[in-house]
């Protein structure tokens, strides 16, 4: 049994597609901007946050614009996986941030 998840043939939904579509573009190229440009490590991992949550977001829009919910497992895989992966990077800035902290305070820092 096959099951759509909105019906696509409405124009509303179909401009709303579409607009989303154009949305996301630009969001995806804003945060490739900062992840090339970013003054700090501290803003390319965000954008590569932001990036993941982009690539989710799309991934839903995928499953409505096709109208095959697979694409929804796929979505919330890589938000599992996106979550990990910022995790990962907290937890390097973290430990990076503590030996910066002790270098520059001669050796008295908080360990």
């Amino acid at each position: 049994m096959h099951s759509t998840i909105v019906d696509i043939n409405a124009p509303l939904i179909v401009a709303a597609i579409n607009v989303s579509s154009l949305i996301l573009l630009l969001a995806l190229a804003m945060c490739f901007m900062r992840i090339f440009l970013g003054p700090t490590l501290a803003d390319r991992v965000v954008a590569l946050d932001v990036l993941n949550i982009l690539a989710v977001a799309y991934c839903a829009l995928l499953a409505i614009a096709s109208g095959e919910p697979a694409y929804l497992s796929a979505a919330i895989a890589l938000a599992l996986v996106a979550f990990l992966v910022s995790v990962a990077f907290a937890r390097f800035i973290e430990k990076s941030g503590k030996k910066t902290v002790l270098q520059e305070g001669g050796g008295s820092g908080i360990r």
